[in-house]
């Protein structure tokens, strides 16, 4: 049986995922009526933080794409630490399948993109766009069925949006930095070796981490490395098992996770889509929605993570390395592999990364990331629907 700290972590990310769906039509609503100019006057908003002659002004966009993100970057950090150390990701057995399963949900889909877009160089840039997984919408449209949908496909579909999180952190390092300034990663590294020597010597206080934390991610921001990446590294320097001044056993990293999952999910994760979906749809065409970049994205989401999800599992579970996830079958595994083709935020994220928020594409690269989104979730919903109620 699952624990109720999983129960209320799935709970929490499937109000989100609802949440997301009327905060990316409202987006749509503003960018697309007689209030476009007030939304995009909100996106632009400009706002500067300044310390002597540090200095830190970005729209309000890019203080929500590297600020807020940091923070849930963090979350996952710490999600993907404590799954790794006690949780659903801490043995062989329990890892094996959606860790499988990711990589085919990785693989898959940048084949796809690049089969559309080869030779096409700044196109190209684009590879790992469909290759992330929204786990906060793909929970949502999953509890809409309620009981009816086995408590272990949650937990497997959960495992797979971590790995799959994961796997795009990795992403994000290796290919979306750009030149490096040598002072700013040398803090960086200071700072990182503070957070470990705090670890190390079992220090117990939240807000020395969190200020070294804001310095790490200030340094991070200004090196050339994206300062998401801050957020993760701050997680993994977080103790999972630490004493209080009494001398009592606390987790600081459970604690710093239940503490932030309600502000993730329902402000960072909603602000994030409320001002990157904003898609405006009288820009574009019929044609543009035809060209290889939109056709890459939708296709990798819809076609290639179910593909890459499903057949991956299948050749795993054939070959005797795993088995199905307990009361459920066939079908009901490739309804669950067709919501991971919900890439959403992560998605957008990942293209605001690739295409730097140019719109030389005319939004019809975010049209794509929500049209493969919309009919992964409408095609998983409906076989996940039609299976369980017989």
């Amino acid at each position: 049986m699952p624990t109720q700290f999983l129960k209320d972590f799935i709970q929490k990310e499937s109000s989100a995922g609802i949440m997301l769906i009327f905060v990316t039509i409202l987006a749509l609503l503003l960018q697309n009526s007689f209030m476009t100019e007030f939304y995009t006057s909100f996106l632009h908003t400009p706002v500067e933080i300044r310390f002597g002659d540090l200095q830190i002004a970005k729209p309000l966009l890019l203080w929500v794409n590297d600020g807020l993100m940091a923070v849930f970057f963090f979350l996952i950090g710490l999600e993907v630490k404590r799954e790794v150390n006690e949780g659903h990701l801490s043995s062989l057995s329990q890892i094996t399948l959606p860790g499988i399963a990711a990589i085919g949900g990785m693989i898959v889909p940048a084949l796809v993109f690049i089969a559309f877009n080869r030779g096409e160089s700044f196109a190209m840039n684009g590879w790992a766009i469909p290759t992330a997984t929204d786990i906060a919408f793909a929970l949502g449209i999953l509890s809409l069925l309620g009981k009816r949908v086995p408590v272990s496909l949650k937990i497997f579909l959960m495992a797979l949006a971590i790995i799959d999180d994961l796997g795009a952190i990795i992403i994000i390092a290796l290919f979306y930095t750009s030149e490096l300034s040598t002072l700013s990663i040398s803090i960086a590294g200071i700072s990182l070796i503070v957070l470990f020597i705090m670890n190390r010597m079992d220090v117990a206080i939240k807000s020395a981490y969190i200020l070294v934390g804001l310095v790490l991610w200030v340094s991070v921001l200004k090196s050339g490395v994206h300062a998401t990446l801050a957020g993760v590294a701050l997680a993994f320097m977080i103790p999972l098992t630490s004493r209080d001044k009494e001398g009592k056993s606390f987790s600081m990293a459970k604690e710093m996770e239940h503490d932030l999952h309600y502000w993730v999910a329902f402000m960072i994760l909603p602000l994030f889509a409320f001002v990157n979906a904003g898609v405006d749809l009288k820009g574009i065409s019929i044609e543009e929605m035809a060209g290889p970049v939109p056709l890459g994205i939708m296709f990798g989401l819809f076609i290639g993570k179910q593909v890459g999800v499903f057949g991956f599992s299948w050749l795993a579970i054939k070959m005797g390395i795993a088995s199905l996830p307990k009361e459920s079958n066939w079908t009901l595994l490739y309804g669950v592999s067709v919501l991971t083709g919900i890439g959403f935020t992560m998605s957008l994220f990942v293209d605001s990364l690739a295409y730097n928020d140019t719109q030389i594409y005319h939004y019809a690269d975010k049209l794509a990331i929500l049209l493969g989104s919309f009919l992964s979730a409408i095609a998983g919903y409906l076989i996940l629907s039609i299976k369980t109620s017989k």
